[in-house]
């Protein structure tokens, strides 16, 4: 599976965004999507997943209450929207895409196998 992301920019604090990440093809074979990112120093840290099927999410707890992981499934596209953003959510953020059927350590991003090429968010104070 093929993941494009789009989206990322420059906003001041206090400000939003909205990610996207397009599936090249049919994501029969996909159980749950989810958003990374990595900032400058730092590792590739996990932001939110969703169930592909019936969209159940989780989040970190650094992001919880701000932002709001979705998806449309007839057009194969992941979202994430980005509200109330702070200079620390800085980063590139990449869409990744998950073959397993079990939910065993979801967070880490050796559970999925398909990623996007990542799209900078940039958040000025």
């Amino acid at each position: 599976v093929q993941l494009q992301a789009s989206g990322g920019g420059l906003v001041q604090a206090g400000g939003f965004l909205r990610l996207s990440c397009a599936a090249a093809e049919r994501t029969s074979s996909i159980y749950r999507m989810a958003w990374f990112r990595q900032s400058p120093g730092k590792e590739h840290t996990f932001v939110a997943v969703i169930d592909w099927s019936d969209g159940a999410a989780g989040y970190a707890d650094s992001v919880k209450d701000r932002f709001t992981i979705s998806r449309d499934n007839a057009k194969n596209v992941l979202y994430l929207q980005m509200d109330s953003l702070k200079p620390e959510d800085t980063a590139v953020y990449y869409c990744a895409a998950s073959g397993n059927r079990s939910w065993m350590n979801y967070k880490s991003g050796s559970h999925y196998g398909y990623w996007g090429q990542g799209t900078l968010v940039t958040v000025s104070s």
